[in-house]
Order: structure tokens, then C-alpha cells, then sequence
């Protein structure tokens, strides 16, 4: 009993000692790493974006679309536009028809003669269903909205992030193709290809 007790602790000692090594020897290779780069003139990777995701998503929440131009995204600005102009076109669709048969509805139920309903086929239940419906419909549409302005903000940030990142062959995904065999079905898929030969 004692034999095993001394045997796992001198187990558990020997554990820290080799994992407590093996992180000194890896923040020592990561020093060696950027003194090399710095003496060797070369840029590091935490230098090579010259742009700050703070300030893109603070410029996208002032007004949508100065994120991605602080960016350089330029391409970005129609899909974010046109976007914005098609919430708010049913925005305002739902809006104006909720309206017209509330005050329909209004005109319907108020028991004045000299307002007329201008939806004569409609009842007042149908008219009042109707309205519930357009306001529901605009409110989504509203949530809908402000959720879209939080995405270009997001957007903008994480994009000011992404451009400091390096895209070259050493790391790429190329379409797949796996013939069929005795055991298994023919694939067509994508592949991530990451070449560690320098």
C-alpha cells in the first residue's frame, strides 16, 4: 500500500516537472522566434494590420457602411444597402397597410355615420385580424432591422481582424472528389489542404 502511494507520487512529480519544462521550452522557441524576426528586419504577424477593429465597428455604428469603407471593402456597400432599402420597404409596406385597416376598423366599429369603411367587404373581426397582422408583420421586420445594423457593425469588426491574416497556398480548401469503391459511395466535397513544407 505505501509502495503504490510513494510510486504515484513520484508519478505525479515527474508529471509537473516534464509539463512545466515543456512550456519553458516553448515560450523560450517563441522569444528566439520574434528576436530572429526583428533582428532579420522582417515584419512580425501582430504588425501586419495596420487597422484597428475597434475603430471599424465604431465608424459601422455610426453610420452603416464607414466600417467597411475604413476597411477598404468596398464592394461591400450595395449587398449592405440594398439590403437596408429592402427591410425598410416592408418596414413601411406593413406600416401603411396596419394603418389603413386600423383606421378601417376605427371607421367600422366607432358607430359614426360619416366615417366610411373603405374596405366594405371586410368585417370588423376580419379588419381588426388584418391589422394585428400587418403590426406583427412591421414589428418582425423592425427586430429584423436592428439585428441586420448589429451584423454590419459585427461585420466590420471581425473584417478588421480577418485582413492581418496571410491567404497563401500553404493553407487553402480545393474541391474533393472520391471515386466509388467495394465499400464506399461516390463524394464530391471540399478539402483543407495545409502545406507544411517550407
Amino acid at each position: 500500500m505505501l509502495d503504490t502511494l510513494v510510486k504515484k507520487s513520484l508519478y505525479s512529480i515527474l508529471f509537473i516537472l516534464c509539463v512545466h519544462t515543456l512550456n519553458a521550452q516553448d515560450q523560450q522557441i517563441i522569444h528566439e522566434d520574434s528576436l530572429f524576426l526583428e533582428t532579420a528586419g522582417i515584419e512580425s504577424f501582430r504588425s501586419k494590420s495596420t487597422l484597428d477593429p475597434n475603430k471599424a465597428a465604431m465608424y459601422a455604428a455610426v453610420l452603416p457602411g464607414l466600417g467597411q469603407v475604413y476597411n477598404k471593402q468596398y464592394w461591400k456597400l450595395p449587398i449592405l444597402y440594398g439590403g437596408a432599402i429592402m427591410i425598410g420597404h416592408f418596414i413601411k409596406y406593413n406600416n401603411d397597410y396596419y394603418n389603413a385597416f386600423r383606421n378601417a376598423w376605427i371607421a367600422e366599429t366607432d358607430g359614426d355615420e360619416s366615417t366610411v369603411n373603405p374596405f366594405p367587404a371586410f368585417s370588423a373581426n376580419s379588419l381588426q385580424r388584418n391589422a394585428e397582422k400587418f403590426q406583427r408583420d412591421r414589428d418582425f421586420m423592425i427586430i429584423i432591422g436592428v439585428a441586420y445594423y448589429l451584423l454590419t457593425i459585427v461585420d466590420a469588426h471581425v473584417a478588421a481582424h480577418l485582413i492581418e491574416f496571410d491567404i497563401n497556398d500553404e493553407l487553402s480548401f480545393l474541391p474533393s472528389y472520391q471515386h466509388q469503391t467495394q465499400y464506399t459511395v461516390r463524394n464530391v466535397g471540399m478539402s483543407l489542404v495545409i502545406n507544411l513544407n517550407k
